[in-house]
């Protein structure tokens, strides 16, 4: 007989359901048969031990190599950027020929100066002088004054002149308050008006006139505030060709007014009032009717002459100048100036 025994199990299939009917065999009436065996595994019990440890399931070994992030590419190509190639090494610096001629000047400048310097100090001893006295520093040039400056020292000097007849310019002279004008100024006048540049009215007194050479002198009533202006009388102060000069005066009635030029000639032979020969000193400074009086001053603020004329055109063929100032202008030369007025105050 066949061992219907099922694996795992102790007992046969026969004594659990029954004997196996045949296949051929009809079941009985009621009877459906045996029921259906069970799966294999069903009611399995635990297996046995036989002194073995249970099998355990191995996992496979991850292995720990990861690979290395790659950077991101974009789909379309990109613009590319190349480095700057480097630069080659600068060639070591050489120095210059003229370099070295320059330091060697130097160097033969220094060495002929020290020589100097110790023969000078082998001199004997000028006459009259210690050894340990040095001589005096030389005292650098005065800077010329600006003609700013000049014409404000000039200013406070000067005076409008005005008489029933006309009106001019003048200055005062001497430190009695004395004012030098022009003679055809006044013109036969015994009384006038000095005009100060503060706008003080002074009346004064016509001293007297020299006609022949075109001055005249006013004495005013009281000369408090007149401050004489500085006179060119030296022989050292004569004026040269192309000094700097002012023309200061009161041309049509403008007080104060101050025109700058050069001397453009001395020992001019030119008629001035009476007198059809007369030396004059020539100057491109404007020069216009109302100056006529006014002092002619150099760069220093000194008076070097009167201005008394201007040379106008003929353009009418008259006889008579038309028109103001074109650039020659004449002054009568503060010396004889001075001498007339000198002839005039001693009567």
């Amino acid at each position: 007989m066949p061992d219907n025994r099922v694996p795992g199990f102790g007992e046969t299939y026969g004594e659990m359901y029954g004997p196996v009917p045949p296949p051929d065999r009809p079941l009985p009436p009621g009877h459906d048969g045996p029921a259906s065996p069970p799966p294999p595994h069903a009611h399995r019990p635990p297996p046995q031990s036989y002194g073995y440890p249970p099998p355990t399931r191995q996992l496979p070994q991850q292995s720990s190599y990861a690979p290395e992030p790659q950077p991101y590419v974009p789909e379309y190509p990109g613009p590319t950027y190349a480095a700057p190639p480097p630069k080659p090494p600068r060639p070591p610096r050489t120095p210059r020929p003229l370099l070295a001629a320059v330091l060697a000047a130097l160097l033969a400048g220094a060495g002929a100066g020290y020589a100097a310097g110790a023969l000078g100090d082998k001199d004997p001893v000028a006459p009259g002088r210690s050894p340990t006295q040095s001589a005096s520093p030389t005292k650098p040039p005065s800077k010329p004054a600006g003609l700013d400056e000049v014409a404000a020292q000039v200013l406070p000097s000067v005076v409008s002149v005005e008489t029933e007849d006309g009106r001019g310019s003048g200055f005062v002279f001497d430190e009695q308050g004395r004012v030098l004008t022009n003679a055809h100024v006044v013109d036969g006048s015994s009384r006038a008006f000095i005009v100060l540049q503060d706008g003080r009215r002074i009346a004064a007194r016509v001293l007297g006139t020299d006609p022949a050479r075109d001055v005249a002198v006013l004495d005013a009533e009281t000369a408090r505030g007149l401050i004489p202006a500085k006179l060119a009388t030296k022989s050292t102060d004569k004026p040269a060709v192309g000094d700097t000069v002012l023309a200061i005066g009161s041309p049509l009635g403008l007080a104060g007014t101050v025109t700058s030029g050069i001397v453009s000639g001395v020992d001019r032979k030119v008629g001035l009032g009476e007198d059809e020969s007369q030396q004059a000193l020539q100057t491109d400074a404007s020069i216009n009717p109302g100056n006529s009086g006014g002092p002619l001053v150099d760069a220093e603020g000194r008076v070097i002459g009167i201005n008394t004329a201007i040379a106008q055109l003929d353009e009418d063929g008259d006889g008579k100048g038309n028109g103001g100032s074109i650039g020659i202008g004449f002054a009568i030369p503060i010396g004889d100036a001075v001498d007339a007025a000198r002839a005039i105050i001693g009567g």
